[in-house]
């Protein structure tokens, strides 16, 4: 049987906070040498708890929240409406990342009623390079919680406590952590009770918190010195912004900091993520730069992908409230275009899989994601070498 112990030890925890949550808080995520989230003391579940951790952790499965209504497409899978997006407040759409599109949606879920408060994260005040979960019940709040955090993060360690209000919330966290929501679910009916709105980022990844550190050293900065680390934002893509308690300021251009994704110090899990698209959320949101990367600074623009009837309706009233301004159309093909790196994983999981079994590691379990379908699109070379690629790297995860 599969435990927390051997997921972790796989390094096929991604840190998303169920441990924490499902234990009610016995288990606690706890920063890793390695610059990881960890459920710590790893050994301390029931045998109950384990089973629930088990199925619904995203280092173990990955469910597709499909629609079947919706038409569904070979990459992106079932969606909607896909279109330009952005916030309607300038400041909003300038504060946060990617044109504020999640940002106004949990605002409008709340100034509109719908929902009580949002789940999500923001920069830790004490710690500000670290990020924790938050529960925002104002526009305010979660205007002042925006922006990307690409460090580890564990939104989930606060699932049970929101659940336990017992009024309507929204989430917004990464594809991931919605996955492990929605089969979570199963087992909690107060998650489809409760839960009026499900949001997401398409995904490029979970950094360690090892990309900041190292940043911090290139600056000659310790970390009890920094008062803000904004990794996006006041702009789009906007600057990477590092601040310290006397004073000095710091500016990284977020191409310098982002473009080689060999620097990007991602967790192992999220190289093998079979569902960085959102398809576990109502509404996902995605960076719409034509080839993959931006150019310049530009006014801030998403592209969102509804996935739901859910999500209709609620991009739909945002929009109509003045929350949202929805643009032109966009093509699933078009998308491909705006995150080729997405397509390439997408495309390649199979032949990955394939190498972590080589490896003895389980694969990911997918449901409703068409990994095997779209494997078949790489040549056997590529195939090949994908396959002997990861399975280098996950012996080496694990000696």
């Amino acid at each position: 049987m599969t435990t927390v112990a051997q997921i972790v030890a796989n390094d096929l925890c991604v840190g998303c906070g169920l441990c924490e949550t499902i234990t009610s808080g016995r288990v606690k995520m706890a920063m890793t040498p390695a610059g990881s989230l960890r459920p710590s003391p790893i050994d301390g579940f029931n045998p109950e708890e384990e089973q629930t951790i088990i199925g619904a952790c995203p280092g173990v499965v990955a469910e597709a929240r499909s629609d079947p209504g919706l038409p569904l497409d070979p990459i992106w899978g079932h969606h909607g409406t896909m279109r330009h997006a952005w916030a309607a407040d300038p400041e909003v759409r300038f504060k946060a990342a990617t044109g504020g599109v999640l940002t106004a949606l949990g605002q409008y879920l709340l100034d509109s009623g719908t929902a009580a408060f949002v789940l999500h994260v923001g920069a830790d005040p004490a710690q500000p390079m670290r990020s924790r979960w938050v529960s925002s019940e104002t526009s305010e709040a979660v205007l002042a919680n925006t922006g990307s955090r690409y460090g580890p993060t564990a939104p989930l360690a606060g699932l049970g406590a929101a659940l336990d209000r017992n009024e309507p919330l929204a989430i917004i966290a990464k594809p991931c952590d919605l996955g492990a929501v929605h089969r979570l679910a199963a087992v909690d009916p107060r998650i489809d009770e409760l839960v009026v709105a499900r949001l997401t980022m398409v995904c490029g990844g979970q950094s360690h918190l090892s990309k900041s550190q190292r940043l911090l050293r290139q600056l000659d900065i310790s970390e009890t010195a920094v008062s803000l680390f904004r990794y996006r934002g006041h702009g789009n893509p906007g600057p990477t912004r590092v601040e310290t308690r006397d004073g000095r300021a710091f500016e990284i251009p977020y191409l310098e900091m982002w473009e080689d994704e060999g620097t990007w110090d991602l967790e192992t899990r999220c190289k093998l993520c079979p569902d960085a698209l959102g398809e576990a959320s109502d509404v996902a949101v995605a960076d719409v730069w034509p080839g993959g990367a931006p150019v310049g600074e530009d006014d801030g623009f998403s592209g969102i992908v509804v996935r739901s009837e859910v999500g209709e309706s609620l991009v739909g009233q945002a929009a109509a409230d003045g929350h949202i301004v929805l643009g032109e159309p966009i093509s699933p093909r078009e998308l491909d275009d705006m995150q080729p790196h997405q397509v390439r994983k997408k495309q390649a999981l199979a032949a990955r899989y394939r190498g972590m079994a080589d490896a003895g590691v389980s694969p990911i379990a997918t449901h409703g994601l068409r990994i095997e379908e779209l494997g078949h699109r790489l040549s056997p070379a590529e195939a090949d070498a994908q396959r002997a690629g990861t399975a280098t790297r996950m012996k080496a995860a694990r000696s």
